[in-house]
């Protein structure tokens, strides 16, 4: 059996949504008819404690969750990777040498940028590691404010970014919020036509860039 893709998602400043990120992107895969493991090398456990509130609805069939500290995600990695097709990685909110072994595990690294240019200014460092790993990496406009004049002055600047921009961007949306702490995803909780779109192009942009990785 081939080894499951892993996904680590990464960004300097908190705040970002990568754990609704995480999360959402998760929850697609397993709609579509994968396994999918979660590793949280966050100390907050926010993803830990969606993943428990999840098995409490007991509706975590297709998923495992593991929690490693930043020097033992490779081990974890070893051991996900022959149980899920995916293996998705939140980490907690720095770019430092504990990010490293997490970047270095990834075959890609999701890097969101929420609607502000203090989000867009931090994402630097995450980048400059991830080069440093040879990792692919594809930035994703999460929290963004659609036809606001900061929503197309942080798309105008992200493009600058020396990294793929993916095309889709993850609105700000309460439903987001709301879905996590019931242990649900957006697509699950909300029933949104403009989430399932958002969603599904952004897992199709993922699964592109895996492919080309």
């Amino acid at each position: 059996m081939a080894k499951g893709k892993v996904i680590t998602v990464a960004q300097q400043k908190g705040g970002s949504g990568k754990t609704t990120l995480a999360v959402n992107l998760g929850v697609m895969l397993v709609r579509a008819g994968a396994r999918v493991a979660f590793l949280d090398t966050d100390p907050q456990g926010s993803l830990g404690r969606w993943f428990m509130t999840r098995v409490e609805e007991g509706r975590h069939d297709g998923m495992e969750f593991s929690t490693a500290s930043a020097w033992g995600v490779g081990y974890e990695v070893g051991k996900l990777r022959d149980m899920a097709d995916f293996v998705i990685i939140d980490t907690p909110p720095k770019a430092d040498s504990d990010l490293r072994p997490a970047l270095r595990a990834a075959d890609l690294v999701i890097v969101p940028v929420a609607s502000s240019h203090v989000d867009l200014w931090a994402t630097d460092g995450v980048l400059d590691l991830a080069r440093r790993e040879g990792r692919e990496v594809l930035v994703v406009l999460n929290r963004a404010r659609a036809g606001t004049r900061l929503g197309a002055e942080i798309l105008e600047a992200a493009k600058e970014l020396k990294a793929h921009l993916a095309d889709t961007q993850i609105a700000n949306r309460v439903a987001y919020a709301e879905t996590l702490g019931q242990g649900f995803g957006g697509i699950e909780g909300a029933r949104s036509p403009a989430i399932r779109s958002e969603l599904d192009a952004l897992l199709a942009e993922v699964r592109t860039r895996l492919e080309e990785a």
